[in-house]
């Protein structure tokens, strides 16, 4: 049983989301290049109060190190796009196999472009917990993970997933994203904002990206999916 055929309803939900997403990036781009006081207030009062947190909790700090560098690391985020992206073409789905390698990429691209464009300096500390490198705007890691598990989640939805896995997958999605945001300023290598804006933009590339590929389908009059099948 194939899954529906893409609404004109749900494509325009996905470009809403998108729009909705893109603007509040460039709002907190535009914040944040202009150093607004109090979103930088913000930003200092969280970091500095998790930060206090952090160095009197050691266990604590070790217990997001492993989450932060293994578990929601964008390498593993990556391996995990790859192996559904081969998944899909080995299942004759290569047309969203492309679509999916190519957001992640493109994903990818705009997240640096950003870093390098802003580029805003990570919080310092005399007493750091751990260390980053590079640009701290957009947080690459809550970035990848948004756009890596919305991509995921629309691949299940696409193939009919069974309800149990569906919540389940978007559970585990909303906790990751949100993990790795915490875990990130709970660390002291990225500001409030960097986070925010990670996750802004993760929803602005995978809803836009989402949309583009259901308009595409429609005027191609292709049958939905690429030979999907439930899961």
């Amino acid at each position: 049983m194939h899954s529906p055929p893409p609404s004109p309803r749900g494509r325009a939900s996905f470009l809403i989301t998108g729009i909705v997403c893109a603007s509040l990036s460039l709002v907190l781009i535009v914040l944040v290049a202009v150093a607004w006081p109090p979103l930088m207030s913000l930003d200092v009062t969280v970091a500095e109060a998790l930060h206090r947190r952090a160095v009197a909790e050691p266990g604590m700090v070790h217990a997001n190190r492993v989450l932060t560098d293994w578990v929601w690391d964008p390498w593993t985020m990556r391996v995990l796009t790859a192996v559904v992206v081969v998944a899909l073409w080995w299942r004759g789905s290569r047309l969203l196999a492309g679509w999916v390698a190519a957001t992640s990429l493109f994903g990818t691209l705009v997240q640096q472009g950003l870093k390098a464009a802003v580029g805003r300096e990570r919080p310092r500390w005399l007493d750091p917990v751990d260390s980053a490198h590079y640009a701290a705007f957009p947080s690459g890691h809550v970035m990848t993970a948004a756009v890596t598990c919305g991509l995921l989640l629309w691949v299940l939805r696409l193939h009919g997933a069974q309800p149990s896995l569906w919540w389940g997958s978007l559970a585990l999605g909303v906790v990751s994203v949100a993990g790795v945001a915490f875990t990130r300023v709970y660390l002291g290598v990225h500001w409030l904002s960097d986070v925010a804006g990670g996750v802004a933009l993760g929803g602005a590339v995978t809803g836009l990206s989402i949309a583009g590929y259901t308009g595409y389908r429609r005027r191609a009059g292709r049958p939905p999916g690429d030979a999907e099948t439930p899961l």
